[in-house]
């Protein structure tokens, strides 16, 4: 699969998510305090994320 999500813990012990194309991180996200927060903003993502408008701001 060339895309995928991540859950890491970074060095202050937060969760976060990244999504990644072809090895290379596309976004992350801020720090959540709990994996199941983390799996809500995956979860939330996959389901508004094919609606949402783009803004070009150039």
């Amino acid at each position: 699969m060339a895309h995928k999500f991540e859950i890491w813990k970074d060095k202050a012990g937060e969760y976060r998510v990244k999504f990644k194309y072809n090895s290379e991180t596309m976004f992350s996200t801020e720090g959540y305090s709990s994996k199941a927060s983390a799996q809500n903003a995956i979860d939330s993502i996959k389901k508004n994320g094919p609606g949402a408008a783009v803004e070009d701001n150039s």
